[in-house]
């Protein structure tokens, strides 16, 4: 098949999120970026022109932490109001009730969201598998096929229930065994490696996620490890989000949250932690020295009043960090470009306006995302680079008389893309969702939720 080739031009800016410069807009190629236009007309030829005038150019923003099915419980009024630990156990038994529809619908909602705000990568983490729902990541995995969404799927779980020690019930935690075994089976069927021979680019990975050490056994975290060597995908987990849990890991394994990662032999470069709040100085730099990755979540880190990442100590002592929107019960919504916003003005609080520009939060939206996930295919704009892409209109109110087009994409806060364009197709045009009902979609989720609560 013959590739067709798009010159995107007349940008108001272009955030390539390198050295490099596209003031005249950039070359598409099928699913690759291939030129970077910085003369009146492109040197490389094409067939095809998309006009962006008014329209900031950024990559495609990378999501690293999420759970679609929380879409289905935005402020419920049983969870709200309490930090991590009540508020978790206010929503399992919900959770509980949760089937096949419902991970579909929420799936559907969740990539969505993060397409309208810019996202082209998104990584989720589902753990809860009540019983006859085994099946929730291949359901998940054939919906973002479906709407040619770039996503790491991870394999959650719960192995500790309540009569146990651990804080969830009892309903909804498996086996050991069937954890692994489901986690090697969703590998073979799911998982596309970064070194293809072919050279195409990974749409559906897939990472291994015990939920957390309060609800997982040691042995599973152990033998995940294992697995995930062994077959070379990426480790998953929520670390140092709240105070209750550095107790947690003092009480049960008489050891701090790090020390526990470490025994069970996650510190590594091939982890990457939702989270990240509570560690100390020597263990930051222990983070640092491993290569160990965090996912910033700074919406939900405000809801639940959990604290604040220590981003930039994180990032001096080599740690990558990228960001994500967590669940949508500790959100409330799904949106990564506000998310970028968030991330900038919380940081400024704990760093100082000199430290924290919109550039770097741009950053952590982007390239940090891609480093978390390593791939070295995203992230930027450059040529060779997959031609996943965001475009923003600035004009909003909101935007009326902004000096600087890319700073005022996170200072004036925007919040929904004009185009969006994914492995080279557009998935966005107009500020809509190609081929897809919005109106539908949204009343399918309403039923949904409203049966899952009412259960």
């Amino acid at each position: 098949m013959i590739k067709q080739a798009t010159w995107i031009k007349n940008p108001l800016a272009v955030w390539t999120g390198t050295e490099f410069s596209a003031p005249n807009g950039l070359v598409v190629c099928g699913d690759k970026i291939v030129e970077l236009v910085t003369t009146p007309e492109p040197t490389s030829s094409y067939s095809k022109t998309m006009d962006a005038t008014d329209c900031v150019i950024i990559p495609g923003l990378v999501n690293c932490h999420h759970h679609f099915y929380q879409t289905l419980t935005r402020a419920l009024p049983a969870a709200a109001n309490k930090p991590l630990f009540p508020w978790l156990e206010s929503l399992y038994p919900v959770w509980a009730n949760l089937d096949e529809q419902a991970i579909a619908v929420s799936t559907e909602v969740a990539l969505s969201e993060m397409l309208l705000s810019g996202c082209t990568t998104a990584s989720d983490h589902h753990y809860v598998f009540p019983p006859n729902l085994e099946n929730a990541i291949d359901i998940q995995a054939t919906v973002a096929k479906k709407m040619g969404m770039r996503v790491v799927l991870t394999r959650g779980s719960m192995s500790l229930g309540k009569s146990d020690g651990g804080l969830p019930p009892d309903s909804v935690v498996q086996t050991e065994q069937t954890i692994l075994d489901d986690s090697q089976r969703l590998i073979d069927t799911w998982h596309q490696a970064n070194d293809a021979p072919d050279d195409t680019s990974p749409m559906t990975q897939i990472a291994l996620a015990p939920c957390s050490p309060f609800s997982v056994t040691k042995a599973l975290m152990i033998e995940t490890a294992a697995l995930a060597q062994k077959n070379d995908v990426l480790l998953h987990t929520h670390l140092a989000e709240t105070e209750d849990e550095n107790q947690f890991c003092l009480d049960s394994y008489g050891v701090r949250p790090l020390d526990y990662l470490a025994e069970v032999g996650w510190l590594s470069n091939q982890t990457w932690l939702a989270h990240g709040i509570h560690f100390n100085a020597e263990e930051i730099k222990r983070l640092g020295d491993a290569g160990t990755g965090i996912c910033h979540c700074p919406s939900s880190n405000m809801i639940l009043a959990s604290g604040i990442c220590p981003v930039t100590d994180l990032e001096v002592a080599g740690s990558p960090v990228g960001l994500g929107v967590d669940g949508s019960a500790s959100n409330d919504c799904s949106n990564l470009m506000q998310e970028v916003r968030q991330a900038f003005l919380m940081q400024r609080l704990r760093s100082g306006a000199e430290d924290i520009t919109a550039d770097r939060a741009l950053k952590w939206g982007t390239q940090g995302g891609a480093n978390l996930l390593r791939r070295n295919d995203i992230g930027s704009i450059e040529v060779g680079k997959q031609a996943d892409l965001a475009l923003f209109k600035l004009n909003e109110l909101r935007f009326a008389g902004a000096g600087a087009p890319i700073d005022a994409l996170v200072t004036c806060g925007a919040h929904r893309a004009e185009h969006v364009m994914v492995n080279g197709a557009w998935r966005v045009t107009d500020g809509q969702i190609i081929d897809l009902d919005l109106d539908a979609l949204r009343q399918r989720q309403i039923d949904v939720a409203h049966r899952l609560v009412n259960q």
